[in-house]
């Protein structure tokens, strides 16, 4: 028993569901591989959106690197001369060179504590400046210091009087216990460090700001982050993820929310001050590409299955229409209807269906045709035989020698009145399968029954009479043995033993259909099939009587008992017969 298709409960049409059955696939397939291929896309160009941007970074970061380690290394220098000879000279040649570097803008060296009360509370200090154009200390003023180092890079400061921004880099000055002596500071021009990163494309561009180790703004180029002192400051997700990395890691790359991306950040943080270097940048202009491969790809996958909606509903119509068309032509089929043969329109599955279909409907026809033409108890190869003969299939006959068999059951009357009509009707069924099957093995052809008699006749068709004559008595024998065990299933019903009497004639009779267009029989008509009849009157219980014609053509294969002459009603002369062993 097939199964049906859990779609066929939900979707009662064949083409949608063949349509949804065909775009199911086709659309996971799709969305499968545009949604993959878009994940790999966007990570590739992600990863290189990431090294670009960290290389940039980190090029700017060493161009304020480059512009801070100049001072940074002549500080370093003073911080060596510390107990050296002439090192009052040496430090003031320093200043004065100090003084001299690109973007520095004011070299101080403040002594928190004067010799004189070095044991005492510190005093305000003496500074040695860089005034215009010249720096200098006094030797006298000098103090010994034993090392010193760089504590601190401030962020930028507005010099009022200069109208400039600038950084501080401090040094601490110390003795061998680790007291501060004094210290060093050297001011550099804000835009001086900045000269180099305002250049670069990417800096006018994009969103980058310049900012401490806490976020604050040192400098910027989006509108928005004006009037704003931090970074994280309006509570936006990407820039309070900034911070929390710039706190873990040197550098990296944060993503903002969303499939793709909103914005992307990138950060590097400065070795030589405590900032850090963030670059912002638009989703969309990163991931342009990508997203508009999103947008051509959904376009040629809508493209695509509508094509493939097409294209299915097109077949799918086809194969709808020849299938309503086999379906209706069933209907009528059903009714008795067979109709023309459906046009075979393709050769594929359904054109076979279609073929098969016809081979039916065309098997239905000859099938009705022979049941209604030669009944329901002729042979399946006699009638397929005769319908290859012109007569079959009109009214009207031809003239042809045939062997005709009539059978009655022996007291059959007085036995009818004694059953009830079940039980006749199912006693008759019984006694004529057995005897019809043994007329087909023998292929006789039945023309009809009268109540417990049976008229059957054996067509020689174009051929001699002899072999028709024969298969007609050895019909008549096995019908005869037949009744031996037929009397024994009626004797364990508690019935009487019944015997037939069988009568065989040949002559010469129209054979063909008999009847009208609408109903017609193919059988015999003649004087003979009424001497056959009176033959088989003479017949007693169990045997069988044939008539001289028979006799003569058969006398050297058969055994008589007995002989008789009897005038025949309808017959002028007497008639011998001839009664088998």
């Amino acid at each position: 028993m097939l199964r049906a298709s859990p779609f066929s409960f939900f979707i009662k049409s064949l083409g949608r569901r063949v349509t949804v059955l065909t775009l199911l696939p086709v659309t996971v397939f799709l969305a499968t591989a545009g949604f993959l291929g878009f994940l790999s896309a966007k990570e590739v160009m992600l990863a290189e959106w990431r090294e670009g941007a960290i290389a940039r970074l980190q090029r700017a970061a060493h161009h304020i690197n480059m512009r801070l380690n100049r001072p940074m290394e002549w500080i370093e220098m003073f911080h060596t001369t510390s107990g050296e000879r002439g090192s009052p000279l040496i430090q003031e040649w320093i200043i004065k060179q100090l003084g001299k570097l690109e973007g520095v803008e004011e070299v101080q060296v403040d002594w928190s504590v004067s010799p004189e009360t070095e044991n005492e509370t510190r005093g305000p200090g003496r500074m040695w400046s860089r005034g215009q154009g010249h720096a200098g200390m006094g030797g006298d003023e000098s103090r010994r210091f034993n090392k010193g180092r760089i504590s601190e890079v401030t962020a930028p400061r507005y010099d009022a009087q200069k109208g400039k921004e600038t950084v501080s880099l401090l040094s601490e000055l110390k003795d061998e216990s680790g007291k501060v002596l004094g210290h060093l500071t050297v001011s550099i021009r804000f835009d001086y460090l900045m000269q180099d990163i305002i250049s670069l494309g990417w800096w006018q561009s994009d969103t980058a700001c310049l900012v401490d180790s806490d976020g604050n703004y040192l400098a910027h180029t989006a509108p928005f982050m004006t009037g704003r002192s931090r970074l994280g400051e309006s509570g936006n997700d990407l820039e309070l993820q900034i911070l929390k990395e710039m706190k873990l890691n040197p550098f990296g790359t944060v993503l903002g929310p969303g499939h793709p991306p909103d914005e992307v950040a990138g950060f590097y943080r400065i070795e030589l001050a405590p900032w850090s270097i963030v670059l912002i940048a638009p989703g969309e202009k990163i991931l342009g590409p990508i997203i508009r491969y999103r947008a051509y790809y959904l376009a040629a996958a809508a493209a695509c299955i509508f094509m493939v909606i097409v294209l299915v509903r097109f077949d799918t119509l086809r194969i709808i229409r020849s299938v309503i068309a086999i379906s209706r032509a069933a209907e009528k089929v059903s009714r008795g209807d067979y109709g023309p043969p459906l046009e075979v329109k393709s050769a594929d599955e359904i054109g076979e269906l279609t073929k098969s279909f016809n081979a039916m409907v065309e098997g239905l026809r000859e099938r009705d045709f022979i049941a209604n033409t030669f009944g329901r108890y002729m042979d399946q190869g006699i009638a397929s035989e005769l319908l290859k003969r012109p007569e079959a299939s009109r009214l009207g006959g031809e003239k042809r020698q045939v062997a005709i068999l009539m059978s009655d059951i022996r007291g059959f009357t007085p036995l009818s009145e004694r059953l009830s009509p079940e039980k006749i009707i199912n006693f008759l069924n019984r006694y004529f399968s057995n005897i019809i099957s043994v007329v087909h093995r023998h292929r006789g052809i039945i023309v009809d029954f009268f109540g417990d008699s049976i008229l059957v006749f054996f067509d020689p068709f174009e051929g001699p009479l002899k072999p028709a004559v024969q298969k007609a008595l050895q019909c008549a024998t096995e019908m005869r043995e037949g009744m031996k065990m037929f009397n024994k299933d009626m004797m364990a019903e508690d019935l009487p033993e019944l015997q037939m009497g069988i009568g065989v004639h040949a002559g010469e009779v129209v054979v063909g259909n008999i009847g009208s267009e609408t109903r017609a029989k193919y059988g015999i008509v003649g004087s003979p099939v009424n001497i056959t009849q009176r033959i088989q009157a003479l017949a007693g219980p169990g045997e069988i009587v044939i008539s001289e014609t028979v006799y003569l053509l058969t006398k050297h294969e058969i055994v008589i008992t007995r002989q008789f002459s009897e005038v025949l009603k309808g017959i002028n002369a007497e008639m011998t017969m001839y009664v088998l062993e």
